[in-house]
């Protein structure tokens, strides 16, 4: 009993706060389904690591430095980026680039939704240091492993706030996108029809599609080659046609782990002295223009492009541009059927989804290039 007392008083406000923090993480998860495998773990770790010395990470007691089970998976695994790339393999896994090699124009949505990372970089960098603002302004791709392995390697000092930042934009893409969308473009607009054309790639152009994307950015931004490699390394396993079994590993057993280990070990990371601060508030501010600005220029590209065709296309689908895979594509798709129930988007707008996948891994390595 005396030793429950001594650990209330030694609970601060603001570790109560983290708790509510993490209380509503877990609420949408589980309540809303907003991307429950990562928001659940990230709110429970939230509440695990600001109980008063808590054990699950380092702290020093009496002098000594008693190590926790939370840093030291962080220092094993995020810190040197070994679970965001290993990730990316089970990404990788998942994605069939079937749409995309089918209509290869649809690259050039992917590359055109991330304009406001780049927008966001020249405002960040007016209120912090040029690194940090950098790996705050990938935040807008939506890329969470993106976002960790840029932070990491370029030393920010915020790399919890950016981390939880990227991931719950990735959980609000339902919330955050379907506003901006209406708000870009007109009910006709909306309601125009895609008549998707079955192609089938052949085998060998998905298998040497990764391949030579792989070696086309270590060209272009060598310091992206681990997160793009890692990724197509993944596409390969999947299209090679000789390790089904490692291809349902990949993106089952081990992306399953692996995105349990991230969640949790990323909020050893929200200790509330770290985690409440002006700064945090002004990183998740910029982060949503920077998401916002990525949604809004796909979604402009896409009506200027119709400005020059004679068979328009839906700007919607260029929304679905930034990296956030599956769910931005289904969101246009479940758009363009609630205008039109005939409008059928899902191919075209998991094509652009898939593009920007890739995409935002580039502008992550093209970062990395200026400023590392």
């Amino acid at each position: 009993m005396d030793i429950l007392i001594g650990n209330l008083f030694k609970l601060e406000w603001q570790q109560v706060v983290m708790w509510l923090i993490g209380g509503v993480l877990i609420y949408l998860a589980i309540k809303k389904d907003m991307e429950p495998t990562l928001l659940l773990p990230i709110g429970f770790g939230a509440i695990l690591v600001n109980l008063p010395l808590s054990g699950a990470i380092d702290q020093v007691i009496n002098g000594k430095i008693e190590h926790g089970a939370l840093s030291t998976l962080f220092n094993a695994g995020i810190a040197n980026e070994l679970f965001p790339l290993i990730l990316f393999i089970g990404i990788g896994a998942m994605i069939d680039f079937g749409p995309l090699l089918a209509n290869p124009k649809l690259m050039m949505f992917g590359a055109a939704a991330q304009f406001g990372i780049f927008f966001t970089l020249c405002a960040a960098s007016m209120f912090f240091k040029i690194n940090d603002a950098a790996s705050i302004a990938v935040i807008g791709a939506a890329d969470g492993p993106t976002s960790i392995v840029v932070a990491q390697k370029l030393n920010s000092n915020y790399i919890g706030a950016i981390m939880i930042a990227a991931y719950s934009y990735m959980a609000l893409v339902p919330i955050i996108q379907p506003p901006i969308i209406r708000l870009l473009t007109t009910k006709k607009e909306r309601r125009i029809r895609m008549v998707y054309k079955q192609k089938s790639a052949s085998k060998l152009t998905r298998i040497l599609f990764p391949i030579i994307i792989t070696v086309i950015t270590g060209l272009v931004a060598p310091s992206a080659v681990s997160l793009v490699g890692f990724l197509m390394f993944g596409n390969l396993i999947r299209e090679c046609g000789v390790l089904n079994s490692l291809s349902d590993t990949a993106q089952k057993v081990l992306a399953n782990l692996i995105t349990i280990f991230l969640g949790i070990t990323i909020a050893s990371q929200m200790q509330a002295d770290q985690f409440l601060k002006k700064e945090t508030l002004m990183i998740l501010g910029l982060g949503l223009f920077a998401f916002i600005f990525d949604t809004a220029g796909g979604v402009i590209f896409a009506k200027i492009i119709n400005l020059f065709l004679k068979e328009k296309i839906n700007p919607m689908i260029g929304a679905a541009g930034i990296s956030a895979f599956p769910m931005s594509g289904r969101v246009v798709h479940k758009m363009g059927l609630s205008e039109d129930r005939q409008n059928f988007l899902l191919m075209h707008s998991m094509g652009v989804n898939v593009s920007g996948q890739i995409a935002s891994v580039i502008a992550g390595g093209l970062i990395l290039n200026f400023f590392m």
